[in-house]
């Protein structure tokens, strides 16, 4: 592990990256690479210098390892469902099913066998990212280091590839149901007519330029404020139990404790709100009011 406390913070806000080194880049041994080489970074400098095609290798393997589980166990349920007295496993995943399906109901004004279980798939998988912010932030880390590993951040929320491509994939869906329901001319239009309009044919040409502006905003904010809203968050929540960790071992048990129940409603919220955003996204693009 890093030595000084800035080296410590650093070393856990890293992520462990897989990408390619250009040629004559000196690795940390003092080798010097003849031509470039996809290799692990085994520092902050060369993630850097591997630019935009790099890939976070712990971001990735622990979200997709959580969705897996996540889908093993609610298909395990599914197959093993009783209509008897349900054990507790059947009976958590028959609340959360509720839970999801009456928020679909309360929000979605449209009709689609797709929201609810793609709401249920992220709350789910958001939350199960979101609970590994509660492990001990020095313990699987110093597994990995022990294993010859650099770097290992198991909190996939708090990469903002991850927050982002999961906003980017809603954003794809709102799109791809504004089409659908509205069709192209209805989409351009809903962009190109509103909020402000005219019976005045060359005064509504006019207005397009601005209402394009003001619509194109509201749009591309929707992914944005989805991925900020969570990468933030959850960000800020793994910083401070960072920070937390760098205390005297009597200071970390009395503030870990409080932060970790109180991190567990945020967890919980942070899920929620994506969960319940995207159902609000869709409704929305489901409308076809003009």
């Amino acid at each position: 592990m890093a030595g000084t406390t800035s080296e410590y913070i650093q070393h856990h806000l890293q992520n462990l990256t897989y990408g390619q080194l250009p040629a004559d880049s000196v690795r940390p041994d003092g080798t010097v690479l003849s031509e470039a080489t996809w290799t692990i970074a085994q520092t902050s400098g060369e993630a850097t210098q591997m630019g935009f095609w790099a890939i976070h290798v712990d971001s990735m393997a622990w979200a997709i390892g959580l969705g897996a589980i996540f889908l093993f166990l609610f298909r395990l349920v599914a197959k093993r469902a009783t209509s008897g007295v349900p054990g507790g496993l059947q009976n958590f995943v028959e609340i959360m099913v509720g839970f999801v399906d009456n928020s679909v109901k309360e929000t979605f004004h449209g009709k689609s066998d797709v929201i609810a279980p793609l709401a249920l798939t992220i709350f789910c998988w958001v939350f199960l990212m979101n609970l590994m912010d509660l492990i001990p932030v020095d313990f699987i880390p110093h597994l990995f280091t022990l294993a010859g590993f650099p770097y290992m951040k198991i909190v996939p929320t708090t990469d903002i590839n991850v927050a982002l491509g999961m906003a980017l994939s809603v954003f794809a869906l709102i799109l791809v149901y504004s089409i659908k329901i509205k069709g192209v001319g209805g989409f351009v239009g809903e962009l190109t007519m509103h909020p402000f309009s005219s019976d005045n044919i060359a005064l509504k040409v006019l207005l397009i330029p601005i209402n394009l502006l003001l619509e194109g905003v509201s749009l591309l904010a929707k992914p944005v404020s989805l991925a900020l809203r969570l990468f933030g968050n959850m960000y800020a929540g793994e910083l401070i139990f960072i920070l937390i960790a760098l205390l005297p071992f009597w200071a970390q048990w009395a503030l870990s404790v409080p932060w970790a129940i109180f991190h567990i409603l945020i967890i919980t919220l942070q899920a929620f709100i994506f969960m319940i955003l995207t159902i609000v996204y869709l409704s929305m693009a489901h409308e076809d009011n003009h």
